[in-house]
């Protein structure tokens, strides 16, 4: 038997799934899972996803760890960066640790990591192949994990997850219907991608802080082609 797939679109969702035997995929298209892969493309040791920005400081002081963390669009009060991926060339980023706390994607990998999931990945359209490709080849259960934007429905996130099911459907048992819609609205917007998220209401949001080439190259597939996988506390190159 194939295994299953299913999509969650709000991190309100989350604890009416089973995640014990799934791969469960965190998906913050806006900026936090760009910003992983991107780090860790340019060559960072490792990503330490935290929840809370007090957790943020703190590990950053342990770890001599670089801090990063938005809310609303600036970085918060006592961290050093942001989540701008661009903010994180090789030049900058090589061999160190990035610390990062923001208010959707590493919330919810960590409720993730507390319901009991199998195993956690991040993905966004920079890594899209890099996700694609690990899924076909683990053959387990998937849940595609919608970070939104403090819990309400985005379209950012669901049109990845589209994207992903597009990619891997033949090799999945899919009976799910907002797999199905996901599925549907990349279908019909795939080539159309840089206007189609001029109409979200997130693109709206950062782009009144000047953030729209951030949001472009967040949907610019394969720019930053790694798997960042949760292994013992950190985010590393799978």
């Amino acid at each position: 038997m194939k295994p299953t797939l299913y999509t969650i679109l709000s991190p309100r969702l989350l604890d009416i799934y089973d995640v014990s035997d799934s791969i469960v995929v965190i998906i913050d298209v806006f900026r936090a899972t760009s910003t992983i892969a991107t780090a860790l493309y340019n060559g960072a040791k490792r990503v330490i996803p935290v929840d809370a920005v007090d957790k943020c400081i703190a590990i950053g002081k342990e770890t001599g760890g670089i801090t990063a963390g938005e809310r609303d669009g600036k970085v918060i009060p006592g961290l050093a960066h942001g989540n701008s991926p661009a903010e994180y060339p090789r030049s900058f980023i090589e061999g160190q640790t990035l610390v990062l706390t923001t208010t959707n994607g590493t919330k919810l990998l960590h409720m993730a990591l507390n319901s009991g999931a199998a195993e956690v990945i991040t993905g966004s359209f920079p890594n899209i192949s890099a996700v694609c490709d690990y899924l076909i080849a683990q053959k387990k259960n998937v849940i595609l994990g919608c970070s939104a934007w403090k819990d309400r429905f985005n379209l950012e996130d669901a049109i990845f997850a589209g994207a992903v099911i597009h990619r891997v459907q033949e090799h999945f048992t899919i009976h799910c219907d907002s797999s199905l819609m996901a599925s549907d609205m990349y279908g019909l917007h795939q080539h159309d991608m840089q206007q189609f998220i001029r109409r979200t209401t997130h693109w709206h949001r950062l782009a009144s802080y000047g953030l729209e080439k951030d949001l472009e190259y967040c949907v610019t597939p394969d720019v930053a082609n790694v798997l960042p996988i949760y292994r013992n506390g950190d985010l590393v190159c799978g």
